[in-house]
């Protein structure tokens, strides 16, 4: 792991870390924060019934009472006449009222008159509460509230229920009323689902943001790291060029020393042994110095070949001092020499001051791309186009060979890969287009800021 991905690292985890604890106490602070809500709110629905249910109970207080005041009745007739009533008073959907004496025997149950007469003091509802028991204890203090389990009409299904029971004083009888709390616990889980959606839906509003924000991180430093391989990419595509102009011009010179310097004395060398010979003349014929001066002779010119060979694979002389269209010219020349394959030059630079590094990769190229028709071609024409577009001089060599697959071309030793290095080295990018029977086009472009070539000062 390099140093740029491990900074990035540690500018992540510690975010990360921190996120993760900040969403883990505020999901525990809001569910903490949601019971207790939860809580106030179920209280406040519970007194709410509460509420209700003494104000049922007034109104079944004001009834008895107004029985109890009745002179014209006995005791017994009054107890009839209370139960009648008890019987009879409803509210809402399913509240109505009971009464039971200290032992726990049913006289009052509207709902269920299978209990009148029944003792229900041992009664329990499913969760092992004497309901009865309490209710009678609750009313014995004077009133009060009680919570237990009963069943509900019309289907009778079991639900939490909060009753009220009080006493009738003269006779001990224990009565009361109550209301279901179905509502209340569907009201509770309802508000709870809420609660739960809103902290779902901030928990991932929470963990998007985060993760948006790690994406964020890695994507600028990504943009940053490319930013920066870009720019270390130019300068040593500039160091590069820089490097290829200095070895142009070293080359330049060194082949300019070869040529008119150590070539020019081989030459000169080469008369004086020639003009050796011519003294010594046909009379010294067989003097031993004559053999000796062939031999230096045949050694010079091979001396002076391979120094003009090494001048120009340096650099060659004609680019220098004719230009690059007549160096194309005369490579174009030479091969339609010794190859008879007709090459038509398109040369349109004659106005622009092309640099040397350029001038130097075509003709390299096109000397790659004439070897590579003569062996490979059968061609019986060559095109070659050199011209400026848009920023850019665009260099052409189509044939009307035999073509070839391009992605075999590794292996058919037509020097693609050297004349592409040659190209991107300068910051340019070569494209190869054939098939087989239709011949091939070597395309490059080459990046170049116009520049007019300057006029010559007249002598």
């Amino acid at each position: 792991m390099n140093l740029k991905a491990k900074i990035l690292l540690l500018a992540i985890l510690p975010l990360l870390a921190a996120a993760t604890i900040i969403t883990l106490k505020s999901l525990n602070h809001s569910r903490d924060l949601a019971d207790q809500v939860l809580a106030v709110y179920e209280s406040n629905l519970i007194e709410a019934k509460m509420v209700a249910l003494q104000e049922q109970m007034d109104l079944a207080d004001s009834a008895i009472a107004y029985i109890m005041s009745d002179a014209s009745l006995s005791d017994e007739e009054r107890q009839e006449a209370v139960k009648a009533m008890l019987s009879r008073l409803s509210f809402g959907e399913d509240g109505y009222f009971f009464s039971y004496t200290q032992e726990g025997v049913n006289l009052v149950h509207p709902m269920i008159p299978e209990f009148v007469g029944e003792n229900l003091y041992n009664f329990q509802d499913r969760t092992g509460n004497f309901l009865i028991q309490h209710l009678i204890a609750v009313a014995n203090e004077g009133g009060g509230f009680h919570r237990y389990v009963w069943e509900r009409p019309p289907l009778m299904e079991q639900e939490d229920k909060l009753g009220y029971a009080k006493l009738i004083e003269p006779w001990d009888w224990m009565y009361g009323t109550g209301l279901y709390l179905d509502s209340i616990t569907e009201e509770v889980a309802a508000v709870k689902a809420s609660f739960d959606d809103n902290i779902r839906e901030s928990v991932i509003t929470l963990t998007v943001v985060i993760l948006g924000t790690v994406l964020l991180i890695v994507l600028l430093g990504l943009a940053i790291n490319l930013h920066e391989y870009r720019q270390a990419d130019t300068r040593l595509q500039k160091l590069v060029q820089r490097f290829l102009r200095l070895q142009v011009n070293e080359r330049r010179k060194l082949s300019r020393e070869l040529h008119d310097g150590i070539n020019q004395q081989l030459v000169s060398l080469k008369y004086r042994i020639e003009l050796a010979e011519k003294k010594l003349g046909d009379r010294a014929v067989d003097h031993p110095a004559h053999k000796d001066l062939d031999i230096a002779s045949t050694v010079l010119n091979q001396t002076i070949q391979e120094v003009r060979q090494i001048s120009h694979s340096l650099r060659p002389v004609l680019l220098d001092d004719l230009g690059l269209k007549a160096a194309l010219r005369a490579l174009a020349e030479h091969f339609e020499e010794h190859t008879l394959v007709q090459v038509t030059l398109d040369y349109g630079l004659e106005r622009l001051d092309v640099p040397d590094d350029i001038e130097t990769t075509l003709y390299r190229i096109t000397q790659e791309c004439l070897n590579n028709i003569e062996k490979h071609a059968q061609a019986s024409c060559v095109k070659i186009s050199v011209r400026y577009e848009m920023g850019r001089i665009v260099f052409e060599v189509r044939d009307n060979g035999v073509g070839f697959n391009p992605r075999q071309a590794s292996h058919h030793g037509i020097g693609l890969v050297n004349m592409r290095e040659r190209v991107e080295v300068i910051g340019g990018s070569l494209s190869m287009q054939s098939s087989p029977g239709d011949g091939t086009t070597i395309s490059a472009a080459l990046p170049y800021k116009k520049r007019l070539r300057k006029p010559k000062k007249a002598a």
